[in-house]
């Protein structure tokens, strides 16, 4: 399932990706929704890039017809993302710690500036590969991805605000 996110901050793209790119915003992140708040594996910089891996749990409900199928408390990950400070750009890739056969991501961040601020628009492709209901687990995956995106924006903008 595809899916698309446009975010609006009131500050340059480089000070938000400098956010996400900073262990301490991780304290700040909404807490909630369908996703767990992130644990914070590993901050890596390397000029110009830096690597951030993150692990969520996936905290919503499925359909009751999927749960024979998935244990929903071995629905979790690891999101590894590479900023490119440069580009202003990132990949994300979701590592499942369980059922790896049967989900794969690929995220692209594009942070563009604006005459008000900037622009962060996220591109992702999420699948699930479950006979019958694959496209039920898909869609709650990428609804909490959206939601959790959204409540995202807030505390960055907090954070933002606050610097």
């Amino acid at each position: 399932m595809k899916f698309s996110v446009e975010q609006k901050y009131d500050r340059a793209a480089a000070e938000v990706i400098a956010c996400y790119c900073d262990a301490d915003s991780y304290a700040h992140w909404p807490t909630g929704g369908h996703l767990s708040s992130p644990e914070v594996l590993s901050v890596v910089h390397s000029q110009p890039t830096v690597t951030v891996s993150l692990r969520y749990r996936f905290v919503a409900s499925l359909p009751s017809a999927a749960l024979a199928i998935i244990d929903p408390d071995k629905l979790t990950w690891v999101e590894e993302s590479i900023y490119d400070l440069n580009r202003l750009s990132s990949t994300t890739r979701l590592i499942p710690d369980h059922y790896a056969s049967k989900l794969s991501a690929s995220i692209t961040t594009t942070y563009r500036d604006t005459a008000s601020g900037s622009i962060r628009e996220t591109r992702g492709e999420f699948r699930v590969k479950i006979l019958l209901f694959a496209g039920q687990v898909e869609r709650a995956i990428v609804d909490g991805i959206r939601d959790h995106l959204r409540a995202e924006q807030a505390a960055i903008s907090q954070i933002l605000a606050e610097s």
